[in-house]
This record gives C-alpha cells, structure tokens and sequence, in this order.
C-alpha cells in the first residue's frame, strides 16, 4: 500500500514539472494587477508586459492588441486598438480616437496602454493580447479591470414633515454623483452654534435623520457630510420649530383677512358718508323742487290746486267704475306728500331762520368791531397829533436859550417914561 502511494506521488511530480518546462518555452503576457482604481478626469496607465518563448530579433512579426469588455455579463467586446510591430503602424478604433495611446517596446516586451480623461463610461475590463506566428502555445492575454471613482456632489439637504412642536420629521441628505456610493452623517449644533449630542430616539441611516417629538430644544444648525475614498461635501439647514399656532403660513392668513376687513369696513364708511352727504343735498334741493312743482302750468290738461291735489274729474267721469277707489287713494298719497312737503318746509325755515339769526349776530360783532377799530384810529391820530405839538415846543424853547445873550435885542423903552432925576444934587 505504501508503495503504491509513492508511485503515484513520483507521477503527480512529473506531471507538474513538465506543464512548468512546457510553459517556461512559451509566451507569457501579465498585467501586475486585477483591479486599478483612477479617479475620473484623469490620465491613467495600464501596464502590459509580455515574455516571447524565444528572444525576438527585431525581424518577426508582432501584433499587439488592446480592447474592452463591460463588467456585466453578455456584455460585448470592443477593440480599442492593434499594433503591427513590422511597420509599427498603430490602428485605434474609431470610440477611442484621441483618447488612447500605445506605449509600445518590442525588445523590453512592453505594451503599455495610455487613457485620457477617463470617464464612467470606462468601467470595464481591459483585455491585453499578444500574437507572434509560431508561439501559439502559453499565455497569450490577461485582463484587468478599470474602476472609475467619482467624487460626491454637492448633496441636497430637505425637511420632510411639519416643523411644529410634537411633530415627527425627517432630515434627507442625497448627492446626485458619487462613486462607490458615498455614505452620509448628520452633525447638530445648537442656536448658539454649539455642538451636541443627538437626542436618544434620534436616528441616522442612508443620509436620513429622523427627529421624533420635536421641540424648542430641537431647533439648532444641521450639518450633513457626504463622503467616499476619493473626498467629502457638505450641506447644510437651520431648523426653527414653532408652535402650531405661530405657523408662518396661519399668521400671515390672520394678518391677510384682518387687512381685507379693515379696507372693508374703510369703504362701507367711505360709502355711507357720501351717501349721507347726497341725501342731505337732495333734501336741500326737494323743498326747491315742490316748490317749482307746486307753480308749475297744468299738463294735458290736467290742473293742479294749491295743496298739490291732480284735477282728475275728467279721467273718473271716463271710468266711472272703481272711480271712488283711485280717488280715495289718490288723495291719501297726495295728503302724505303734502304733509311731507309741510315738515320739509318748515325743517328749512327753521334752519333759514337760524342762519338768519347767526347772519345778524356775526353782522353785529362786525359792526362793532369796526366800531371800535375807529375810535382806535381816532385816538392815535389825536395821540399823535399831541406829540408832534410837545415835540415842537421843546424844539422852540431849546433854540431860544441856544442864541447868544449880545445878540438879542435891548429892550425897548417907553416913549412916556418920565426922566431921570439926580437925587444927589
């Protein structure tokens, strides 16, 4: 039994060593890694290397190919480029003009391939193959995959829910882009911007906070972080929850209809004046009216008597049938026009008489006051008139003792004064 274990052992050891010898004699392409991660925009390289099984001398015909295939399976192959070693002439496919190159060494077994401002659109699997006629045998190709990661966006922050004391609400956070998906985290501070803890039923999951039985105390600044490998962004909301009688929406509806009924009532009021006003004018001018209607010529031949009655002998004796009737009403509407005209009449003496009476007063006050402004005049111009005379006096006795005393003339003497006695002799 133990033999029979040691031959087959011995076998398996040979068989191992000849597929090794086998591949050491063929060709042998490799790209270092499975898996290359870039972040889009960038240029990027995909390494290629390839082992021909026998020294190549610079004469033999080496074709070089490059070409993509999508991660999802059934997805179809497209070839990117190929390379004719002869010639060195390079043929890119008509997607990837522009966008590739070929870093190309046949001695060194170097077939390098060259991406610009890779996108999402390059997320797949990059295929290297290596033809030389005659070294059919060993490994020909190798793949890798390209990721490309992109950065998160900008998220938008929202408020789900009616931000009113003992209400629930949520808090989302989404960026549009970001590659692999970001992840998101909620950080709170205060109104005085200062940072806490959250509160004990409050959750954070997939960019959403939840917030349950919200009060003052929940008001503050939210700030959400999106992230991944490649960096991070931020948005940000203020959170201000009222009482639900403090709603915005509900204020401003109070103040809306307590301005509509204040321009209301402005016009009812403005409406009543002028009515009052018209009906005061009309009134005014009615006792005008009937007095013209009262003097008015008879129409059609119907008369008017002084008490405003219509002359309709001639109609009631056309129809005599119900004639009692009409008259009889004729007369009560006429009675209580007249009777209205007669209490207009005498409200508009009464007020012409007050007129009257204010008319004569104020001609009176007028009276006197001219009155008095005459006498005051008169005594002014006497006042004035004494002055002028005191002033002139003054004037005349002041010039008088101001001319000199030789100058005046000597008195005059009598001509029947007696002669001078000398009573010595």
């Amino acid at each position: 039994m133990i033999k029979v274990l040691t031959m087959e052992g011995r076998i398996s050891t040979l068989i191992l060593l000849c597929l090794v010898l086998s591949g050491v004699g063929a060709i042998q392409v490799n790209i270092p890694q499975e898996l290359y991660e870039n972040v889009r925009g960038d240029n990027i390289t995909l390494p290629c290397s390839f082992t021909p099984k026998t020294p190549l001398k610079g004469t033999e015909l080496v074709i070089i190919s490059w070409s993509a295939e999508g991660a999802q399976a059934g997805a179809k192959e497209i070839l990117i480029l190929t390379h004719y070693s002869l010639n060195k002439q390079t043929d890119v496919t008509s997607p990837y003009v522009g966008r590739v190159s070929l870093d190309v060494d046949i001695a060194t077994g170097k077939a390098n391939l060259k991406l610009f401002s890779i996108t999402l659109a390059d997320n797949k699997v990059f295929e290297c193959r290596v033809q030389i006629p005659g070294d059919d045998e060993g490994k020909r190709a190798d793949t890798a995959r390209l990721v490309v990661l992109v950065a998160p966006s900008t998220p938008t922050c929202k408020i789900q829910g009616k931000v009113e004391y003992g209400e629930n609400i949520n808090l989302t956070c989404l960026s549009e882009e970001g590659l692999p998906p970001p992840t998101y985290k909620w950080d709170s501070r205060d109104v005085r911007n200062t940072p806490r803890a959250p509160a004990p039923r409050t959750t954070d999951k997939g960019g959403i906070l939840s917030l349950f039985n919200i009060s003052r105390e929940t008001s503050g600044f939210y700030i959400c972080t999106s992230s991944n490998k490649i960096r991070s962004a931020t948005c940000n909301l203020t959170l201000s929850v009222m009482p639900p009688s403090m709603n915005v929406g509900s204020t401003a509806g109070i103040i809306g209809g307590v301005v509509a009924a204040l321009i209301v009532l402005i016009v009812v009021i403005y409406c009543c004046c002028c009515r009052k006003k018209k009906k005061e004018e009309e009134y005014a001018m009615g006792v005008h009216e009937e007095e013209y209607r009262d003097k008015e010529p008879a129409l059609n031949g119907e008369s008017r008597h002084a008490d405003g009655q219509e002359d309709t002998r001639g109609r009631d004796a056309a129809s005599p049938a119900g004639s009692g009737d009409r008259y009889e009403e004729r007369s009560e509407r006429d009675y209580d026009r007249r009777r209205d005209y007669d209490d207009r009449r005498s409200d508009y003496d009464d007020r012409r008489s007050d007129y009257d009476d204010r008319r004569s007063d104020y001609d009176d006050r007028r009276s006197d006051y001219t009155d008095r402004r005459d006498r005051n005049e008169r005594y002014d111009s006497e006042r004035r008139y004494d002055d002028e005379r005191r002033y002139e006096d003054r004037r005349y006795d002041d010039d008088r003792y101001d001319e000199p005393y030789d100058d005046r003339e000597p008195p005059r003497v009598p001509a029947n004064k007696p002669t001078r006695r000398d009573y010595d002799d």
